[in-house]
């Protein structure tokens, strides 16, 4: 029994990554076939195979992978045949675009969530996938396949954090707690474009000196117990979003956003709680607010930031398909500065 009295777990459930040929499923009505070029590696995979995000009600085997770039090269229907030979990457989430949410531009909180490319539909860890239609979205024949695979969600997150969410602007103050990582990094970006002075805090040297070279403050924070918020010399800062989603980081979140901020919670895994005195909210006026991946415009905005050159795509490390194991090992030992790719071609 634990303190509180509930009984302790006995079981966990986790998946096992291997490789194998399958056939190729050609698409139907509404469906496109891809011959996938790169796709981006982050914590969504490590958390699927670890059990987490995965219901259990979806069939096995299941290729992972959502981070996805590659070329149309085949279309269920004569009405998408001008998709034929675009390059795409795929839009996150498998909404329905008919519910009140989607009819708003919402994707992101579709009422009728059919599930997640790289879970309940296969991915971009294979050499082809089928994908709705509706889930594509074009890119610029001009970038790097591996390069693009921050748009879909190490980009378009951040937009959604600073545009929807936070609603970032010039006079805002940003600290990013774990902003050496995939979408963290590109946050540091994204938050400096909407106006921001920025601040990322992260553990390695080497994340902190890409947060330095992105233009934050970079800020060691291994023990948040000695990290001190009023990292400008106009104070705290007034958004705080935390990806690490630990009691200890919530915690300094609270503790150090300026009266009027907010606090951008990341992480959604059911086993995190946060102690919150809402004494301290009400008088300080406090915002907590959870962010939930992108909309399908703001996945397209990253496409554009991407093409542009405003955002630089952070790509720490880039293996063939059989270098997954080691880029699964680094992740999980936090080696990785930025987003990790599998490169196909």
């Amino acid at each position: 029994m634990t303190a509180n009295g509930a009984p302790l777990p006995t079981s966990q459930k986790g998946y096992r990554l291997h490789r194998e040929e399958f056939p190729v499923r050609p698409p139907a009505d509404g469906e496109a076939l891809i011959e996938i070029e790169a796709c981006g590696v982050g914590s969504t995979v490590l958390n699927l195979l670890g059990g987490d995000g995965w219901d259990g009600t979806t069939g096995l085997p299941r290729v992972p992978g959502h981070e996805l770039v590659g070329r149309v090269i085949e279309t269920g229907s004569s009405a998408d045949r001008e998709l034929i030979g675009r390059h795409v990457t795929a839009y996150f989430y498998l909404y329905c675009g008919r519910c009140e949410a989607c009819s708003a531009g919402l994707e992101d909180r579709c009422r009728r969530l059919a599930g997640l490319v790289g879970v309940e539909i296969d991915g971009g860890y294979a050499q082809f996938a089928t994908l709705p239609t509706r889930n594509l979205v074009t890119i610029p024949d001009g970038i790097d396949p591996v390069a693009a695979t921050v748009v879909p969600d190490a980009v378009a997150t951040p937009v959604h954090i600073c545009r929807t969410r936070a609603r970032v602007n010039p006079f805002d103050r940003v600290a990013i707690i774990g902003a050496g990582g995939g979408v963290g990094i590109h946050l540091v970006q994204v938050a400096r474009l909407f106006g921001a002075a920025v601040a990322g805090l992260d553990v390695s040297d080497e994340k902190l000196a890409a947060i330095e070279e992105h233009g934050a403050v970079a800020v060691r924070s291994g023990d948040f117990s000695g990290v001190d918020g009023r990292i400008w010399a106009l104070g705290g800062p007034t958004v705080v979003v935390d990806f690490i989603g630990t009691a200890d980081s919530f915690a300094w979140a609270l503790g150090a956003v300026e009266p009027g901020g907010r606090v951008i919670a990341m992480t959604s895994f059911p086993s995190v709680r946060g102690d919150v005195e809402q004494r301290h909210l009400v008088e300080n006026e406090l915002t907590i607010l959870g962010s939930r991946y992108a909309t399908f415009r703001e996945v397209q905005l990253a496409v554009e930031l991407v093409a542009s050159g405003r955002v630089q795509p952070v790509i720490g490390l880039t293996t063939p398909p059989s270098g997954v194991p080691e880029i699964h090992r680094r992740l999980r030992s936090g080696q990785v500065v930025g987003r990790a790719a599998i490169r196909w071609t």
